[in-house]
């Protein structure tokens, strides 16, 4: 899941980033509201959280432009003001939910993860990739009936290659939704995951599920074959 927080407040921004990538997120940053268009404009987010007073352009019109661009994607606003007719206003501007400063960090975590609940709820509950199960909202995956234990990281690698399933998934498409801006392009960080991926889902087990394409890319499906196949 990609979030984008759209923060001018350094320090707020920089514990609040550290936070939701400790769960798992991937998270870009915005200091100002012509950012924030910008980088929703070029990327495919899961959740926006956006402050309201930022320079240059309000937390307000960011709301507002989004919805008129035609997103859907879920946005969790936040401001220092506690005033109804603010929150009525960033409601009816198209935001989904609403948060006054100071806030406290739990509850802001199980805002956002009712949030993207909401928004995969939509789409799919769970996915199954042959007789590998994988529960979104819960966060569980289980094989041939066995629970695998995975980290944030790597549960959010298996969730996108397993909505993905059957597709070869490009290390590009990888780094951009699983990861965030400040993955390092040159890191072999991804190819380290997937490969504690794949010890915990395909060790032990006949079939392989997770495949490397050499030059292209991967494949979560039951192939059947080596995962180096290709």
């Amino acid at each position: 899941m990609r979030i984008l927080l759209v923060e001018d407040q350094h320090d707020a921004a920089e514990i609040l980033v550290k936070g939701l990538r400790e769960q798992g997120y991937a998270v870009d940053h915005a200091v100002d509201g012509d950012e924030a268009d910008f980088k929703a404009s070029v990327n495919p987010y899961d959740l926006v959280i956006l402050d309201v007073m930022l320079p240059r352009k309000s937390g307000f019109d960011v709301c507002r432009d989004l919805r008129a661009a035609g997103s859907d994607v879920p946005i969790l606003i936040l401001t220092a003001r506690d005033g109804v007719e603010e929150r009525i206003r960033g409601l009816d501007l198209g935001a989904d939910d609403y948060m006054v400063k100071p806030y406290e960090y739990p509850e802001l975590l199980a805002r956002v993860r009712g949030l993207l609940r909401r928004r995969t709820a939509r789409s799919q509950e769970a996915v199954s990739v042959a007789d590998l199960y994988i529960e979104i909202a819960t966060r569980k995956v289980r094989r041939a009936g066995k629970t695998i234990e995975l980290t944030a990281k790597e549960f959010a690698l298996l969730e996108y290659l397993a909505r993905r399933q059957g597709e070869v998934v490009s290390r590009r498409d990888i780094a951009s939704q699983v990861w965030d801006d400040s993955h390092d392009a040159f890191s072999n960080l991804i190819e380290i995951y997937l490969g504690r991926l794949r010890k915990k889902i395909d060790s032990g087990h006949p079939v392989a599920l997770l495949h490397t394409r050499r030059g292209a890319g991967y494949i979560l499906a039951a192939l059947g074959t080596s995962e180096h196949d290709g």
